[in-house]
């Protein structure tokens, strides 16, 4: 049984959810989406190259997670330097801001927020770079954020599996040590085409 769509926040009614007999409703990530939530929820995502920031308030129990990547350029080792609002860090910056904004607007405090993050995976033949841009981006974003890191885990050749529950903050995480098919890694070759050729619109401001 999925989340009713009434019973979401507003947003999030695109979301895939469904009823897991183990972990109650559960929300399902692709790559360029996120989710907040104030009830007891999980989300859930595969993640191979791409990056998963876990936000929550760990007062109030609001939170949620989003999946990236960022539009380097095949072959290039730095499409990100560090510091430098470009075309490369506007989409992380996205991706954050957007999560981040959504859980303080719902009541969450900025000096309540921590965050555990995961992927940057080197899975895909021909991008071997792009998971360890996204893992230094998001390190590197939360460190200018000033937001504590609570858990991480970066980099690696295999993909990850990821359960989060933000109303407590636990983490089922699960390191899939070989892809039963390339679902995954054609999901993620096709989300990187698209990023790369559609530009980021619109600001975002941080509470």
């Amino acid at each position: 049984m999925a989340i009713p769509v009434e019973s979401r926040l507003p947003g999030f009614e695109h979301i895939n959810t469904y009823y897991d007999k183990e972990h109650g409703a559960t929300a399902k990530l692709l790559p360029g989406e996120y989710y907040v939530t104030t009830k007891p929820e999980a989300v859930v995502t595969v993640l191979g190259s791409c990056v998963s920031a876990c936000v929550r308030d760990r007062v109030f129990g609001i939170g949620g997670m989003n999946h990236f990547m960022l539009p380097i350029q095949e072959g290039e080792r730095s499409g990100w330097t560090g510091g430098v609002v470009d075309q490369v860090t506007r989409f992380g910056n996205h991706a954050m801001e957007h999560l981040i904004n959504d859980i303080l607007s719902q009541g969450g405090m900025r000096k309540n927020l921590e965050v555990k993050v995961f992927g940057g995976g080197r899975i895909i033949q021909g991008l071997s770079d792009i998971g360890a841009c996204n893992a230094k981006f998001v390190i590197d974003y939360l460190n200018e954020e000033g937001l504590p890191i609570v858990s991480q885990d970066l980099n690696g050749n295999y993909p990850r599996k990821i359960y989060y529950f933000p109303k407590t903050g636990r983490v089922l995480m699960k390191k899939l040590a070989s892809l039963h098919n390339d679902t995954l890694i054609e999901r993620e070759k096709t989300y990187f085409s698209s990023i790369k050729e559609a530009p980021v619109t619109g600001e975002v401001d941080l509470f």
